[in-house]
């Protein structure tokens, strides 16, 4: 049969459109509504700030997505989608702005797409920021048909002198306490998968649970005062990202002795994963580390417990 259109080749721009209008007619404060545009925008008020600076970040959800595609639930992973890069952006000690998504897949699946743009939304409110804009491209001849792609961008704005880490205050003995993930998040998956058994539901329904986003207790850790260094565990784990946030001369002594989540027993015995390659590979339970002054240690852990936020104490700095 001749291709003589463009909806013949695969790509339907009336679905495409109609998306558009699906999200920016979405009744959320967290959704633009100058989606459809060449370009998204939010307003910027930086009157009071003496030195505004802007963050940018981005990233994706990996194969998580294959876990949604097995279990057809795509209701959450837009979730994880803005947590990836808003926590970035929250543990360097800025508040997010401006979301914007990049959707690629080999067909338009309506109800799919609605899904995750409702979770990207959620993610969103969550963080208090705004879905700008966005790209939703169709390309058949480079993703089989139902297949699905994601692409998170984020900006966000902090004064210069409260930019994290705080390197230069920071040193051996200090405490380093930490915020519970709600699961494996958004990392380690092409491992994870290959380590419980296709007919678990329970295990791909945990697998599935969305990434933990963490602006306000960060905004709240970060008006105390205290807050030294923020890390946002992902991909290499809690050792690898913590390194990042502090000093080269110092290392963080963990105890390792906090609680897990039930799907890191479930990987690590379906997998036959030694304890080291866990570590290496996933959050194992902590969302977010961040580094405080001993002496408010406890004033910290209080705070959190008062506010009904989950905080746990980590370990120490050492020297290395």
């Amino acid at each position: 049969m001749p291709v003589d259109s463009y909806k013949k080749a695969g790509v339907d721009i009336a679905a495409g459109d109609a998306f558009a209008d699906f999200i920016r007619d979405l009744p959320s404060k967290a959704v633009s509504k100058a989606i459809g545009g060449f370009a998204g925008g939010v307003p910027l008020d930086l009157s009071g700030w003496k030195e505004p600076m802007l963050l940018s970040t981005t990233d994706g959800v990996g194969t998580k997505l294959l876990v949604a595609k097995k279990l057809g639930r795509w209701d959450s992973i837009g979730i994880d989608l803005v947590a990836m890069s808003v926590n970035d952006l929250a543990v360097c000690g800025a508040d997010p702005i401006s979301f914007l998504d990049y959707i690629a897949c080999g067909r338009i699946r309506e109800e799919v797409l609605r899904d995750v743009i409702r979770g990207v939304v959620a993610g969103c409110e969550q963080a208090d920021c705004v879905l700008a804009g966005g790209e939703t491209a169709e390309m058949p001849d480079v993703y089989g048909p139902d297949d699905l792609d994601l692409a998170g961008f984020c900006v966000g704005v902090v004064e210069k002198s409260g930019m994290l880490p705080l390197l230069s205050r920071i040193e051996a003995g200090d405490a380093v306490l930490g915020l519970p993930s709600s699961g494996v998040h958004s990392n380690g998956y092409s491992l994870a998968r290959k380590c419980v058994p296709e007919d678990d539901r329970t295990a791909w329904e945990e697998l599935l649970t969305p990434t933990r986003i963490y602006v306000r207790e960060l905004r709240l850790l970060r008006e105390t005062g205290k807050l030294l260094a923020a890390a946002h565990i992902t991909g290499s784990g809690l050792e690898a990202n913590f390194e990042r946030v502090i000093p080269k001369s110092l290392k963080a002594r963990f105890t390792w002795d906090w609680p897990r989540p039930g799907i890191f027993d479930r990987i690590q015995r379906g997998g036959n994963v030694p304890e080291e390659e866990m570590r290496r590979v996933f959050n194992l339970g902590v969302g977010i580390a961040f580094v405080v002054k001993p002496a408010d240690a406890d004033s910290t852990l209080a705070l959190c417990r008062d506010r009904g936020i989950p905080c746990f104490p980590l370990g120490e700095l050492v020297r290395a």
